[in-house]
């Protein structure tokens, strides 16, 4: 063998680790870090709260005052003929004469008294504003949820490559061992090249498990808003230390889900939204007050000069005797809209509380699952050990190999993705008490 042959499988083997050393270690905290900055929906819901936000003024509630200056002038010239019947009569003609008439005036509109219309209003926007950030909320939870269970899915997924490569060890070592068997002449053909025949399954098995690994991780790329190929490598396992309290849970479910608090902001706002609908039946008090100043320039005119200025006030009320109906149909439908976010509340409150039991029964359901396949994988493992000793000492079959290959493999998978499933429920139950 040249030394160019020789070089050749260690300068692959150290570019391989020079690669996957350049990725970068990315774990679930920082994973949901980066999406709580980048995500699209999160960024989308961070404006309409601040929206809300933004309209809650007492300006905006019809509370304050509007002030407005205005000013007009208008220059024209004129020809004409002005006959005039008093004594003694006269005509009077005139040819492109200038005219200017100057106005300007600074307005005070100021609405005193509404039915109260405007207090109610005001608090109408400071829930809406609230409105606004529990739904922040709620899309950062998701977010946060989405991203940890995309996140472990890639881990899963690591794990069961990591798994299909410690079957594809045994296989490799039980090739050898049939190869030194039929050499010397104690195993057919046949037995060997089902061996070689399993080996090349796992190895294509494997490269569908690197597939199936880069779409995993372009999912988690593209809730973390970024390129679909950007590179970056998972921890190797599933942290499970999380321990419920239960009766902590429902207890405070009401309180602190973001769900029922959203409708709850609902509901008094729609409360709210009724008081206003009853507020247009009273009586309007309005009053402004400003500054007035005109001047007018005519030639022609009895005035030559007409100039008045000064302050002026107006004061009205307003009571609505007959509206067509209007304001009886607006209570109507308030009354209705308030009825159905009540209605949604309490299915709301039936759903999370159902979601939470779902959950809670999922966690527990994982978890003992975990304890029973995690003394099944030892077993499967201590089995596959034990008949690989026996191939060794030619005291077993490749067909009794082939089986603990296969047990332990299936027990491998059910024990990884029983870990992803109560990591999964954990992170729903986090969710559902807004304690991720």
């Amino acid at each position: 063998m040249t030394r160019a042959r020789l070089y050749h499988p260690l300068l692959l083997c150290l570019t391989c680790m020079a690669a996957a050393c350049a990725q970068h270690l990315l774990t679930a905290d920082e994973a949901v870090s980066i999406a709580l900055k980048n995500n699209y929906d999160i960024l989308v819901a961070h404006n309409d709260a601040e929206i809300a936000k933004v309209n809650n003024t007492p300006g905006n509630a019809g509370m304050l005052p509007t002030v407005s200056i205005s000013g007009s002038d208008n220059y024209s010239l004129n020809s004409g003929l002005e006959k005039l019947v008093t004594p003694p009569p006269a005509q009077i003609t005139y040819n492109y004469v200038g005219s200017n008439v100057f106005a300007a005036n600074a307005l005070l509109n100021w609405t005193l008294f509404d039915g109260g219309k405007m207090f109610v209003t005001k608090k109408k926007l400071g829930e809406l504003e609230s409105l606004g950030m529990l739904q922040f909320k709620t899309k950062v939870l998701q977010t946060a949820y989405d991203v940890i269970t995309a996140y472990y899915d890639v881990v899963r997924q690591k794990q069961q490559l990591a798994s299909i490569r410690d079957v594809i060890t045994y296989n490799q070592e039980q090739v050898t061992i049939l190869q030194t068997s039929f050499g010397a002449g104690l195993s057919p053909k046949t037995t060997l090249l089902q061996a070689q025949i399993d080996l090349n399954v796992f190895r294509e098995n494997a490269l569908a498990q690197e597939v199936v690994i880069t779409m995993a991780k372009r999912n988690l790329n593209l809730i973390l808003c970024r390129d679909a190929n950007e590179q970056f490598d998972v921890s190797d396992s599933i942290p499970l230390t999380y321990e419920p309290d239960t009766t902590q849970m429902v207890r405070k479910l009401y309180s602190s889900n973001m769900d029922i608090r959203s409708v709850q902001k609902q509901v008094e706002v729609a409360r709210l939204s009724l008081h206003e609908a009853r507020a247009l039946a009273l009586p309007r008090i309005t009053v402004s007050g400003g500054y007035a100043a005109s001047q007018m320039d005519n030639p022609q005119s009895s005035f030559y000069l007409n100039r008045t200025y000064g302050p002026l006030v107006d004061g009205g009320i307003t009571i609505p005797l007959y509206q067509a109906g209007s304001v009886s149909r607006q209570i109507a439908a308030a009354k209705l809209s308030l009825s159905s976010t009540e209605y949604n509340l309490k299915n709301t409150k039936l759903d999370v509380a159902s979601q939470l039991l779902n959950a809670l029964d999922e966690f527990e359901i994982q978890r003992s699952l975990l304890q029973i396949e995690k003394g099944n994988d030892t077993l499967a493992k201590e089995n596959l050990d034990i008949s690989m000793a026996r191939l060794r000492l030619g005291q077993s079959t490749s067909l009794e190999l082939r089986q603990a290959q296969e047990s332990y493999q299936d027990s491998r998978t059910r024990l990884i993705n029983i870990e992803y499933n109560l990591k999964a429920a954990e992170t729903k139950l986090r969710q559902l008490t807004a304690e991720l």
